[in-house]
């Protein structure tokens, strides 16, 4: 049997299985699609997530900017199981939701001239970047800038909606997440990400703090919760563990020769390498219920861009009982492993459904995508077995 035999052979309900031993005791959060709600006490029915689940990438950041509530919205309305936020701070201690907390590529901050004084070069994790922050200003500040599509040269289409949205506040989307989760009659599931939290926890501006205070405001802090909180820095989920927060946390992963830079921080020697090893997965799984690696952890390229021979890595991480969440699948040509493009164009799109059946057939517990369409149908292809 070949490996992509396997994978549908043994189908999502193995996986589901996987998913639910992770979660221990929240162990409805995941489930097979079709699979009954379960109906926490005081709460709106909690719709189990189907394996493979679906993660909104910043929303539905393929077809509108991505961190605004057009993409957050568009996201849900196409289906995705779960919505992505990246979480930064104001200068005032509020969280917004922006990939960087340099806001030149993703706002139209530079065509506002009260604020050219603060273009600046910062330091963080270590890479020089010039630009405005979002630690620079204050959230009423943030309120009079518009989102802009960060690739423009990419998704030229996204472009059109240039200037329509505001940044939003995590709370903003935590109150979102309840009025949709009322009109659907099952629960939104967010997915959100402390950015840099060494970086800003030296400015005195700890991310986990005020995450917390959230959380817990809008009922998002339990193991039950319709959340997952996820960091590049596993000394962020475990503070949040401290501060009592007992949601399923996320461990994000890069390439394998990399250093999460709390552990540079802290002259921890160990890589990522280290981390996908049987000893460093049972590690991670003392403070985490699951690992967002990059595909390339589970599918490593050749010098071509083509895939070659799946890691260990789902099977192990499987056995230290962690879920998988891998980062992220695109619909254009550059972004494809390159027996997947289709012509010339790099940002053409190539061929994604392919792509997906290869991914699925691992055995992951679910993918970030920025087209969640895309994804869903492809996940149909895949339980369907066409």
């Amino acid at each position: 049997m070949t490996q992509d035999q396997q994978g549908r052979h043994q189908g999502p309900g193995r996986r589901t299985l996987l998913a639910g031993a992770a979660l221990g005791a929240g162990a409805t959060v995941l489930g097979l699609p079709g699979v009954a709600n379960a109906t926490e006490s005081g709460a709106a029915p909690v719709r189990k997530l189907p394996v493979p689940a679906v993660i909104g990438h910043r929303g539905a950041s393929g077809y509108r900017p991505e961190h605004t509530f057009g993409s957050y919205q568009l996201a849900l309305d196409l289906g995705a199981d779960v919505i992505e936020q990246d979480l930064v701070p104001t200068k005032d201690g509020h969280l917004v939701c922006r990939h960087e907390p340099e806001i030149g590529g993703t706002t139209n901050v530079a065509d506002h001239p009260e604020f050219a004084g603060r273009k600046t070069t910062k330091t963080i994790d270590g890479i020089a970047t010039t630009g405005w922050f979002t630690e620079d200003f204050t959230l009423a500040e943030l309120k009079t800038l518009r989102a802009v599509e960060r690739l423009p040269s990419v998704r030229q289409r996204n472009t059109i909606y240039d200037g329509r949205w505001e940044i939003p506040t995590f709370e903003e989307v935590l109150k979102w997440a309840d009025e949709q989760g009322r009109k659907r009659g099952k629960a939104v599931w967010l997915h959100s990400e402390t950015k840099h939290p060494t970086y800003f926890r030296s400015l005195g501006l700890g991310l986990e703090e005020p995450l917390t205070k959230l959380l817990r405001k809008y009922g998002r802090h339990t193991k039950g919760a319709p959340q997952f909180l996820e960091s590049f820095e596993s000394s962020s989920l475990q503070r949040l563990g401290r501060l009592g927060v007992a949601a399923p946390k996320i461990f994000l992963l890069d390439v394998a020769t990399s250093r999460p830079y709390d552990f540079v921080a802290a002259g921890d020697p160990r890589t990522v390498a280290d981390l996908v090893t049987p000893a460093g997965l049972k590690w991670i799984a003392s403070f985490a219920q699951g690992i967002g690696p990059t595909l390339l952890l589970i599918i490593p390229r050749d010098a071509d861009g083509k895939l070659t021979t799946p890691t260990t890595l789902v099977p192990d991480a499987h056995s230290a009982g962690l879920v998988l969440h891998p980062y992220t699948m695109r619909n254009e040509n550059q972004f494809l492993p390159a027996e997947y493009r289709t012509g010339t164009d790099p940002n053409a799109y190539g061929d994604p459904f392919g792509a997906f059946q290869v991914y699925f057939a691992t055995g992951i517990d679910g993918i970030f995508s920025d087209n969640a369409d895309t994804a869903l149908l492809a996940r149909q292809d895949f339980v369907n077995g066409a």
